[in-house]
């Protein structure tokens, strides 16, 4: 742990850095750090927090997008906290690659963590499923595959253009997210079944690694069931039988597929919360929903996605008590309280919300 400004001898001091972003990502930032800063008094743990104004204002007022001294100096931190990226006057891809890729791929955070989790009282477009049904997670690798950037244009913008995009995919990096897969089933100790995603019928260089792989790793871990199903499969039986699956693992590609369809079947954006994880240094916890900013200023956005952000957060960092008790707490919320995840229609405010997270802390 980093020594940071501020930091007291002899107390458990975490050093957060927070970028807001665009949109509404200030909003649902707002509530998560109302909820910190809750769970820090009831839980005995200390915090700082430096704001980077990272984002589509920046960029616009100074083309910048992401200074080369704010990656060293993020690593230096125990924890990022990020709201949204995108700005609706900047090109699509500039921020997202200049930001969100970018510090993915430089603090190394090559796991990306989505737990797909239905909570009582939240809607799912999928009949006869509840929450006993909608229960696993997603462990994507997130450094390496398509997201690699590796290609290139041939003869660009005539009849005869080549747009060639690689998926990379090295022992290394494909071991190491699969090692992490195991350990978090072993931990999660629900169903104790690895589920591999893959295409190696199709891909058969790519998912050859990944499955050789797989069955090395998995031999290590006995009490570990594996299992194995082509992503077309998966995506069908997410909808038709998502009771089936505990962990899934998969590349990056794949993985940001899949995630956003558990997304919607655990009640949509306005719930789902993801960390981008380097387990051996800094880690980046966010909202998976957009700025959304048509909602910008509107304070209507639902904050729980962002909440649950700072949970997953808060796991990471060891504060098992305080990530237990936020999840608790925004369990009964959605049980007992809002109407809808909906902007605007969850029958309280952005702030209500989060005020009521803060009440509902056990």
């Amino acid at each position: 742990m980093v020594e940071a400004p501020g930091y007291i001898p002899g107390h458990l001091m975490y050093n957060i850095a927070v970028i807001p972003g665009d949109g509404t990502g200030p909003e649902v930032v707002r509530e998560g750090l109302k909820v910190l800063e809750a769970a820090s008094q009831k839980y005995g743990f200390k915090y700082n927090t430096v704001n980077f104004d990272f984002g589509g204002e920046r960029y616009l007022r100074t083309g910048e997008v992401l200074p080369d001294s704010a990656v060293e100096e993020l690593r230096t931190f125990d924890a990022i906290y990020l709201g949204a990226i995108g700005h609706p006057k900047v090109k699509p891809g500039i921020l997202e690659k200049g930001i969100l890729l970018r510090l993915r791929f430089e603090l190394d955070q090559y796991i990306n963590l989505r737990p797909v989790k239905l909570y009582p009282g939240v809607w799912t477009p999928l009949k006869d499923k509840g929450p006993d049904e909608i229960d696993f997670v997603v462990v994507r690798e997130n450094t390496e595959g398509l997201y690699a950037g590796s290609g290139g244009f041939l003869r660009k913008g005539t009849p005869d253009e080549v747009a060639i995009q690689e998926s990379i995919n090295t022992r290394k990096g494909v071991e190491r997210c699969l090692r992490y897969a195991f350990e978090y089933c072993k931990k999660r100790n629900k169903r104790n079944t690895l589920t591999l995603c893959g295409k190696t019928n199709v891909l058969t260089y790519a998912f050859d690694l990944w499955n050789r792989a797989f069955n090395e790793v998995g031999a290590e871990y006995p009490d570990i069931k594996r299992d194995y199903a082509h992503v077309d499969a998966i995506c069908m039986w997410m909808i038709k039988n998502p009771e089936w699956f505990d962990v899934i693992v998969t590349d990056n590609i794949f993985g940001d597929i899949i995630t956003d369809l558990g997304a919607m079947i655990q009640g949509g954006m306005g719930i789902a919360a993801g960390g981008n994880i380097n387990p051996e240094g800094v880690s980046m916890f966010e909202p998976i929903g957009g700025s959304a900013p048509k909602y910008t200023g509107q304070n209507v956005i639902n904050p729980l996605a962002a909440i649950s952000a700072v949970g997953m957060m808060m796991e990471t960092l060891g504060q098992d008590t305080a990530a237990n008790s936020i999840e608790s707490a925004v369990i009964e919320v959605c049980r007992d309280h809002i109407k809808s995840l909906s902007a605007g229609k969850m029958g309280y405010s952005t702030n209500e919300v989060g005020d009521l997270v803060v009440q509902h802390l056990p």
